[in-house]
């Protein structure tokens, strides 16, 4: 049996994964927040979102564009958080 401070240990893996997910859910959930928060702000403010900007409405604006910049972006907080909760995670069991 491993020592219980073994990077590769049971314990050690099952909070690593809690961890995980319970970032995966948060950046789901931002995720899911603009996904749905966009159909939402045509159907309750559709004057707002009908506004143009640089010749485009806000809408399509913010689908065309914004969405893919918020995409990277939080993709690249996930990639960046996940790699420092393996790193923290690593460096507390040595």
């Amino acid at each position: 049996m491993p020592p219980p401070d073994d990077i590769h240990s049971e314990e050690f893996l099952r909070l690593l994964m809690r961890r995980q997910l319970r970032l995966s859910i948060s950046i789901a959930a931002v995720f899911g927040t603009l996904l749905f928060g966009l159909p939402l702000a045509n159907y309750f403010a559709p004057e707002f979102m009908a506004q143009r900007i640089g010749g485009f409405t806000l809408s399509w604006l913010i689908l065309g564009v914004l969405f893919f910049i918020l995409v990277w972006i939080l993709s690249w907080i996930f990639i960046r958080r996940s790699t420092e909760l393996e790193n923290r995670e690593g460096r507390s069991s040595k």
